[in-house]
Parts: structure tokens; C-alpha cells; sequence
């Protein structure tokens, strides 16, 4: 169809200037398997996920032999072992293939990175090994339906009844919900704030755990987004990860990783926008010539790679700024976050306008770039939020 051979075109002739990566010989090695990867397993059926809201399960198992089910994952786990930066450009190739199945793919490894980190040798081994396989799938869930952006005000409790945790709450537009295997549960078990705040792993089938309905969504199609509701779920003890108390700041160091990744599929998104978006310039003719000798459009699409470059730069410094952990690290994800959703979903939307008409209809990819990326600027802390931590931290600096 018309959307797969534009997907196929774009990815097999992108320019030098928007795909520029100042980066080793071995990072441009699994970038070019992640665009591979991402044109010949992704983009072909990219389409057909979203229009039949297909989770796509043995392509990602596909994608984990490669390395991508736990990219920043220590590899005695089963992980790859790789920095943030290399995850950015992983992540970044594989949504020029589909944006939605990227980003689950983001925040199932944000899930077992936080396993990885904060759980002790037996969680590890009896989690990340098969969650580093996509044998089993990871949920992330801190949103309640009545707090989204104050996530510190979560009602979802945990009480301690012997070697049990007893859950009861629920959480609101969890990506995989009711399809994935092991959920990280951010809930209240001590007072209030994000001090009474632990981190407790509840794992599919456990009496009690339930899911609300499908919910019908503008984009992010490819992946489920479902409540999960607990009602006296009684949860083992040894399935708290840290310490009681620690679970805020546990979810809060997943997140600064979660920006960046989710940045880095807005780049991937963008990239492929900007690349479609020319190759239409190159064919569609109005007033007797092609839309490539308008002037006009001509300085758009030069708009568009600037800006997509520089967002690039900017996830890529957080990137290196959290892996290193530079003092400014959080405030550079936040940036980067607010910066690279934004400015790619205005190339997404400035592409789509490029197309006319057609870039409205479902059969050209455009379209589907500017759905599954309007979330972007709203998941993993709003964009307002992202605008709060940066000038928190400069109104408090010394």
C-alpha cells in the first residue's frame, strides 16, 4: 500500500543532515540494526497495528533478540549493558518504524531498569532475565485517576498483614495494562507525601488484580491502555523493591530516563516526517512544477531539519548528563523532554500540511507520525510539569 512504500522510500534515502549522529563506529552498528529493524519488521505493518490495535508481542521478542528488551540493563541479567545515549539512538531509529510500538518498547525497559537498580539479586534474577526477553512484558503505573501531574498524592495503599501487602486503589492509562505480566506499583504505605511512597512488583494473576476496559485513543494504537484496579491484592513482601518509603524517589529516577526515551521516540517520529515530507515536495507538482522549487516550502523543510537537529543535540546531552550523572542532570531531561516533544510534534504537523489533502488521508504515514505523537507532550510528566522542574531549579540555585 501507499503508506508502506513511503515508509520503505523514506527510510532507504535519508539524508546526510537529518540523520547526522556524532557518535562511535559501534553506536552507528546498532543504529543501523535498529533502522533495519525498524523498516523491515516495523514500518511494513505499522498501519495494520493501529488501524486493528494490534500489541505486536513476537516482533518485539524479535527486536529483544537484538538486544532492545533491556537496553540499559546490566547484562548478568540478560541486558545489553549500553549508556543512555546509545539507548536514545536506538530508540530514535526503531519509531521511524512505528512511534507507538517504540514507546511501550521505552517504558517496558524504563520497568526492568528500575528492577534492575533498586531490587536485590533474587528480584533480578527472577524478573529481568525474562522481562530482557520480552518472554513476559512490564507496565509502569503511578497515574491515578485523581493524580495525574501531583503524582506525590497517590490514594493507592499498601498495608502490611504479615509477609503480605494488602493493595487497594487503582491506576489510570497504563500502557500494556491487562496484556503485559508484571506490574511496578507505586502506592502509599506509610504517610502522606512522596515519603510514604513505596515500590512494590504485583505480577499478572495474582487474586485481586483486575483491569478496566480498553480504552478507544487518538494514537499509541499498537499498545493497550487499560486501569488496573487492586482490591485486596495481597502482594508478598519480597516483592518490594527498596525500601518502604523509597518508592518516590524510585519512580522519579525511572521518569528522568523515561523523558529522554520518550524524547528520543519524538525524534524518530520527526525524522521520518521530515524525510517524507520531502520526497512529497520532490513529486507533487502543482502550477505547472514541483512543489521543491517553492521558495516558501523550501525554507520550511530547512526549519524543520534545524530543528530537528537541534533537538537531537539537546536529548543527547541529557542522555549523557544522566548516565554520568551531572548535577544539572534532572533539569537537562526535563528540558530536553519539553524541547524535542514539542518542536517534533510541530515538524510532524508542518509535514502533514506539506502533504495537503492526502497527508489527512490514513493511507499516507504522516498522519499516523502526528497521532502517536501527540502524547508525547503530555505522558512522563506534562510539558507544563517540564516547565516547573526547570525553573524551580534555577530559582533555587545557589
Amino acid at each position: 500500500c501507499t503508506l508502506r512504500l513511503l515508509c520503505v522510500r523514506a527510510r532507504a534515502c535519508a539524508s546526510t543532515l537529518v540523520i547526522y549522529i556524532h557518535s562511535l563506529s559501534a553506536q552507528k552498528e546498532f543504529q543501523k540494526v535498529a533502522f533495519d529493524f525498524a523498516a523491515n519488521e516495523m514500518a511494513p505493518h505499522m498501519a495494520e497495528w493501529d488501524q486493528k490495535e494490534i500489541f505486536p508481542v513476537e516482533t518485539m521478542r524479535k527486536a529483544a533478540q537484538l538486544g532492545f528488551g533491556g537496553i540499559y540493563v546490566q547484562p548478568d541479567v540478560g541486558g545489553s549493558g549500553l549508556s543512555r545515549l546509545d539507548t536514545s539512538i536506538i530508540f530514535e531509529a526503531l519509531s521511524t518504524g512505528c512511534v507507538s510500538t517504540t514507546a511501550y518498547m521505552s517504558i517496558h525497559n524504563m520497568c526492568v531498569w528500575m528492577i534492575d537498580t533498586f531490587g536485590n539479586n533474587e528480584q533480578r534474577e527472577r524478573f529481568c532475565l525474562d522481562l530482557c526477553s520480552m518472554k513476559t512484558f512490564a507496565s509502569y503505573c503511578l497515574t491515578e485517576p485523581g493524580s495525574g501531574s501531583d503524582a506525590a498524592s497517590l490514594l493507592t495503599s499498601a498495608q502490611r498483614k504479615g509477609d503480605h501487602y494488602i493493595l487497594n486503589g487503582s491506576k489510570a492509562f497504563i500502557s500494556g495494562g491487562g496484556d503485559t505480566d508484571i506490574y511496578v506499583v507505586m502506592c502509599r504505605t506509610g504517610v502522606k507525601g512522596p515519603k510514604g511512597i513505596s515500590c512494590l512488583v504485583v505480577e499478572k494473576g495474582t487474586p485481586g488484580l483486575s483491569f478496566g476496559k480498553k480504552e478507544k485513543k487518538v494514537g499509541w494504537n499498537s499498545q493497550p491502555t487499560r486501569a488496573v484496579i487492586f482490591e485486596d491484592c495481597a502482594v508478598p513482601v519480597t516483592n518490594l523493591l527498596g525500601e518502604e518509603g523509597q518508592g518516590f524517589n524510585i519512580a522519579m529516577k525511572g521518569l528522568n530516563g523515561g523523558r529522554i526515551n520518550i524524547a528520543s521516540c519524538s525524534l524518530g517520529a520527526a525524522h521520518a516526517c521530515v524525510q517524507l515530507a520531502r520526497d512529497h515536495l520532490l513529486v507533487r507538482k502543482q502550477f505547472g512544477e514541483t512543489l521543491s522549487n517553492n521558495q516558501f516550502l523550501q525554507f520550511k523543510l530547512a526549519e524543520m531539519a534545524t530543528k530537528l537537529v537541534a533537538s537531537r543535540l539537546l536529548v543527547r546531552e541529557a542522555a549523557t548528563a544522566l548516565q554520568e550523572n551531572w548535577p544539572d542532570a534532572v533539569s537537562l531531561c526535563s528540558m530536553a523532554k519539553l524541547f524535542a516533544t514539542d518542536e517534533c510534534f510541530n515538524i510532524c504537523n508542518q509535514a502533514l500540511q506539506m502533504h495537503g489533502g492526502y497527508g489527512y488521508l490514513k493511507d499516507y504515514a504522516v498522519q499516523q507520525f502526528v497521532r502517536d505523537i501527540r502524547v508525547h507532550q503530555i505522558l512522563e510528566g506534562t510539558n507544563e510539569v517540564m516547565r516547573m522542574i526547570i525553573s524551580r531549579n534555577l530559582l533555587t540555585e545557589s
